[in-house]
């Protein structure tokens, strides 16, 4: 197996955790030009947690997990931002319309992709460490700890401008940067085809 090919497995494995982050009250930080803080982004983070712990514990169908896991991602993520960086250099000469429905499709992939996910987690749970500043961003990190398995770190990256969650790494492995990989294969199997590609992305 490729070393891609084992990074993408991993984040299939874990990346239900991509339930991300959102939006919370601005401020700045004296001396500083940043709009959020530490204890802001950690708070916000704290909800989304609490929030995904509560769909491990809930018992409810698959069905209604990938739901709610949806409403998770749509609450809390920059989804227009995190869809156009996966998209990449592709998305350049795409029409706003396009982005539009790229964006949108792009969601529904994810929700479905790592809601399913959710079982996996049942009886572990994930836990808020730490928070800090780092150069125009937040990383929050956090732990979680599944049955059978040794515990292990996901740092949750919340954009400054907007408080939103935008990235996620998983032992190290940005799920924007592995999505952008398996996203761009599905674009070059489709010789380019944008359109190809949302549509496609409904079916999966």
């Amino acid at each position: 197996m490729s070393k891609m090919s084992m990074m993408g497995a991993q984040m299939g494995r874990r990346a239900v955790l991509a339930g991300l982050a959102g939006g919370a009250v601005a401020m700045t930080l004296p001396g500083r030009a940043l709009a959020y803080s530490v204890d802001l982004a950690r708070s916000l983070i704290d909800k989304v947690v609490r929030d995904i712990n509560k769909i491990i514990a809930s018992g409810k169908s698959e069905a209604l997990m990938i739901r709610d896991f949806e409403k998770i991602f749509v609450n809390y993520a920059d989804v227009g931002r995190i869809a156009l960086l996966v998209l990449g250099p592709d998305g350049r000469s795409a029409s706003a319309s396009q982005k539009r429905a790229f964006t949108k499709a792009f969601q529904g992939y994810i929700g479905r992709k790592y809601g399913r996910r959710f079982r996996e987690f049942i009886g572990g749970r994930i836990e808020v460490q730490d928070a800090k500043a780092v150069k125009s961003f937040y990383e929050v990190r956090t732990t979680t700890h599944l049955a059978g398995q040794a515990p292990f770190e996901v740092v949750f990256v919340v954009a400054d401008q907007n408080g939103r969650f935008i990235d996620l790494k998983i032992e190290g492995i940005s799920l924007v940067k592995s999505e952008r990989s398996e996203v761009g294969a599905m674009l070059d199997k489709r010789r380019g085809d944008l359109n190809e590609l949302i549509a496609y992305l409904k079916t999966i």
